[in-house]
């Protein structure tokens, strides 16, 4: 397994999304994060959409 500590809350693993960077201990991609916030959902509603 390759893992790589972006940030103390950002990981990569090429075994979870290809490599594509993560919120550690989860399968939540940052990509996916950034793209609610730019479509205007405010921070504190971002957790609401995802399965945690």
């Amino acid at each position: 397994m390759s893992a790589e500590t972006v940030s103390r809350y950002v990981t990569r693993n090429t075994r979870i999304l290809s490599g594509e960077p993560i919120i550690t201990g989860t399968r939540t991609s940052v990509r996916a994060i950034v793209g609610l916030w730019r479509m205007g959902i405010m921070p504190e509603e971002i957790p609401n959409h995802f399965p945690f």
